[in-house]
């Protein structure tokens, strides 16, 4: 039977958003294969780990490769949903598709699964939603000998900003845009109303200086930025940014603003350990002028802070 190609295919990155999507099929009753990268020799687009899943139709959510293979993938996912057989494709050095070369090179398997384990989907789910790490097991046969791999997941990670005026509203743009949770404070409510959209939860209006309102949901997956250039409005939020897990807290400023923002919150008796953890001024590139420069800066220094949302892959 003849599969049709649909266009569609929605280049979604987060292992979260393939279960999300999945976990949305199943309450359906809807069928659809999971793809996953199970190994990769030499360079490729994506990360081993990465997901992408196939519904009947032929849409796909999630992608493996720039462009070059996934529309095979499709393919190939269609009629294993047909046929309801597990596929192990390899793309590249060594594959029998020798017509689908990879331009970077190397060699990609690509496991279709058209009846994974839904339980296990369902379980990742909730635990994205609880911001929980998820491990995932795959199982897959090569030549007659049995693989099994595990990758663990990140949840999504969250940038939460504190500020006002257009590097506010530029950093929650292009945070959003990244692919970011965000979460924004801040004493405008104009600036609230612009981008509170973007936001992840619902944004806090700042009413007091010393009133930072609660920051719990600030853990070990979360950025936390200061975008004030009145500095005023920094001590209090600091200072309670510093008592959560986050790994990454950053300022707006300068050097010599920095060095005052310190002797703030010495004053409010921050440690010196807890203020080592504080990052200024914020951004790969010094001195620029341009909000949208200073989010793409900001934005860089954090992906660099977290470099990958597959924290762990195993072979067994």
């Amino acid at each position: 039977m003849k599969t049709s190609l649909p266009e569609v295919i929605t280049y979604a990155e987060h292992a979260a958003d393939i279960i999300a999507k999945a976990a949305t099929l199943i309450s359906a009753d809807q069928k659809f294969a999971l793809i996953t990268s199970l190994a990769i020799e030499g360079g490729a687009a994506r990360e081993v780990g990465s997901l992408a899943l196939v519904e009947q139709s032929g849409q796909m959510t999630g992608y493996l490769s720039n462009g070059c293979i996934d529309r095979d993938i499709q393919l190939h996912a269609q009629a294993a949903l047909q046929s309801g057989d597990k596929t192990l494709i390899r793309y590249g050095d060594g594959s029998r598709f020798v017509d689908l070369k990879l331009p970077c090179g190397g060699a990609l398997d690509v496991l279709i699964d058209p009846m994974p384990d839904r339980d296990a989907i369902l379980a990742a789910h909730q635990k994205f939603g609880a911001r929980q790490p998820v491990t995932l097991t795959f199982q897959a046969e090569v030549e007659g000998t049995p693989i099994t791999r595990h990758f663990t997941y990140a949840p999504r990670f969250r940038l939460c900003l504190a500020g006002r005026g257009a590097i506010f509203r530029a950093v929650a743009q292009a945070g959003h845009a990244t692919g970011f949770d965000v979460c924004l404070l801040s004493p405008e409510v104009d600036d609230l109303d612009a981008v509170g959209h973007l936001a992840h939860l619902p944004p806090t209006h700042l009413t007091a200086r010393d009133q930072p309102g609660g920051l719990d949901y600030l853990d070990e997956y979360s950025a936390f930025l200061t975008l004030f250039h009145d500095h005023d409005w920094e001590p209090a939020l600091l200072k309670a940014a510093l008592q959560t897990k986050a790994p990454f807290i950053g300022s707006l400023g300068s050097r010599r603003t920095h060095a005052q923002r310190c002797e703030a919150l010495r004053a409010l008796g921050v440690a010196e350990g807890d203020l080592a953890r504080l990052r200024g001024p914020i951004g790969l590139v010094p001195s620029l002028r341009d909000a949208s420069f200073i989010a793409v800066s900001a934005l860089a220094e954090i992906v660099a802070a977290f470099p990958s949302a597959i924290l762990q892959t195993d072979a067994a």
